[in-house]
């Protein structure tokens, strides 16, 4: 369960970054057309203040025999998110992680920067900054013209292989994006509805015990 958690936590602050930050050099030696593609797209997604995206999400491992499906939906203010698929919830204020499982009643809390599995959209940034390349998928054909696929590729490969996302490039919108991991685990998100610049209640990104006393507080920090 754990590692399962930790994965999507991964995949998901590569979600975030994808929203909250801008590329400038970081993919200086790229495809030249689908590096700055990818620069108006994100540029456009950081000048909002807030958005909730409605999603879909697969796990796939074939040597494994795993296909797994999920929906949800994520709310995001900086670095701040709130994550609800299917079971669990994921809320962070930035500082802190609370992983609310709904099952077991259970609500894990833990530092975002003493995580070593928990990857924040600025720590992302801080490795990666200058080692992606991006270029256009010329094997990838779709009916519709304007959907461009881009390939990201790190230099250092700790944390995954590659990433391609699926643009709209008249909608300046991500699509879909999927995340390649070292362990042959392919992680796809489609983002079925975005929704940018709406009111959040104050505790949206927070989780108060005392609203919820059945759930088992394990306090990890």
């Amino acid at each position: 369960m754990k590692t399962k958690i930790n994965n999507m936590k991964n995949v998901l602050m590569l979600f975030l970054l994808l929203f909250s930050v801008t590329i400038s050099d970081a993919v200086a030696q790229s495809d030249k057309e689908a590096r700055q593609l990818l620069e108006n797209v994100i540029n456009k997604m950081a000048s909002y203040k807030n958005f909730k995206a409605d999603l879909s999400y697969t796990m796939v491992n074939v040597e494994m025999d795993i296909n797994e499906k999920k929906t949800g939906v994520i709310y995001v203010q900086g670095d701040s998110y709130r994550i609800e698929m299917e079971g669990q919830i994921i809320i962070s204020d930035g500082k802190t992680i609370w992983t609310y499982i709904l099952d077991s009643g259970e609500v894990m809390i833990s530092n975002m920067e003493d995580s070593d599995e928990s990857i924040s959209p600025n720590k992302i940034l801080t490795t990666y900054n200058q080692d992606y390349k991006a270029k256009f998928d010329q094997d990838k054909k779709y009916k519709n013209s304007e959907l461009k696929m881009i390939d990201l590729q790190p230099k250092d490969k700790k944390q995954f292989e590659k990433m391609s996302l699926l643009v709209n490039q008249k909608k300046m919108t991500i699509e879909n994006f999927s995340v390649y991991d070292k362990n042959g685990n392919v992680f796809t998100y489609h983002i079925i509805n975005l929704t940018p610049n709406i009111t959040l209640p104050p505790d949206t990104f927070t989780f108060d015990p005392k609203k919820h006393p059945d759930v088992e507080v394990i306090d990890m920090r």
